[in-house]
């Protein structure tokens, strides 16, 4: 396939490099001034590097995937430029933490196949030309609209790439669950600027456990089958599974950089607001994280 990545961050390169690596056609797509060909090293056993053509028009006229990892935030200010260049088969697969990025822009791609992905695979972008997989992990992919229906075939595409990936016709539930983890760890992780594995100390219990509990309750409403105690054992899971890992909240407060707040812990409190449900240890956090951003960018 003719894949282009649009926003080749940490995640963005390391599907670039597995995707090519599988035999396709792979191009990137920045924002940045870049030299017309940029290599990438991955930092695995092998430590392979990998050549890609940059911000090539011809690239995206031909394009059949286009792989979307930009932040939450970046998706509309992004896409919408290059848009008049794609065409109208090529599928938009988005793969970013939150959720609601895509409503603000529907009416606009609703003309494409679209997909919504998301990964536990770990990725760290170590400079411009090395990526770093710190953890195998599993992707989720699946339909936004009835034309990514038929795009079943890219779930054989990413496997075939990178390891394990499962479709899901019931995207949002899958979304759901990462968002509802992200509330738990991100902004916590981000406020204390700690890794991920401090949250498991008992200190910090009734923090992990306040939110989840304002989580679960905007999770029946959106009829969400998933069970306060399941929601709390898979938060302590991944805690204890990246106890090492620092959240990308916290690495954006880190290098004072905008965060994806409004799209995951907002998210939240927009649906909590549809539902009438009270979230002060949620808004908290929120507040929290915006202030830090005032003072920070």
């Amino acid at each position: 396939m003719n894949i282009t990545i649009l926003g080749p961050g940490a995640v963005g390169s390391l599907w670039a490099c597995y995707l090519q690596k599988a035999g396709h056609n792979v191009s990137l797509w920045t924002r940045r001034t870049t030299p017309s060909e940029l290599s990438l090293t991955l930092n695995t056993q092998e430590n392979s590097s990998y050549s890609f053509s940059c911000d090539n028009k011809e690239s995206l006229i031909h394009c059949d995937l286009l792989f979307i990892t930009v932040k939450a935030w970046q998706v509309e200010s992004a896409l919408l430029p290059i848009l008049p260049l794609l065409s109208q088969e090529t599928i938009l697969l988005f793969m970013h933490n939150g959720m609601g990025a895509i409503d603000a822009i529907e009416n606009q791609i609703s003309h494409h196949p679209i997909l919504q992905a998301t990964t536990t695979h770990g990725a760290l972008k170590e400079n411009a030309h090395t990526v770093k997989h710190t953890g195998f992990g599993h992707t989720v992919v699946g339909p936004f609209n009835s034309l990514g229906n038929q795009c079943q075939f890219i779930q054989d595409v990413l496997q075939h790439s990178l390891p394990s990936t499962e479709w899901n016709s019931d995207i949002q539930t899958a979304l759901w669950k990462k968002l509802a983890i992200n509330c738990a760890i991100n902004p916590l992780t981000a406020i204390y600027q700690c890794q991920n594995g401090e949250l498991s100390q008992p200190s910090r219990h009734q923090d992990v456990n306040r939110i989840c509990h304002e989580v679960h309750q905007v999770l029946q409403q959106e009829q969400i089958q998933w069970t306060e105690a399941e929601l709390l054992s898979t938060v302590y899971q991944v805690i204890s599974a990246t106890s090492a890992n620092y959240s990308s909240m916290n690495r954006d407060c880190f290098y004072q950089r905008k965060t994806e707040i409004d799209f995951i812990t907002g998210y939240l409190l927009q649906k909590a607001k549809q539902h009438a449900i009270s979230t002060p240890i949620n808004e908290t956090l929120y507040n929290q994280i915006k202030q830090l951003e005032e003072n920070l960018l």
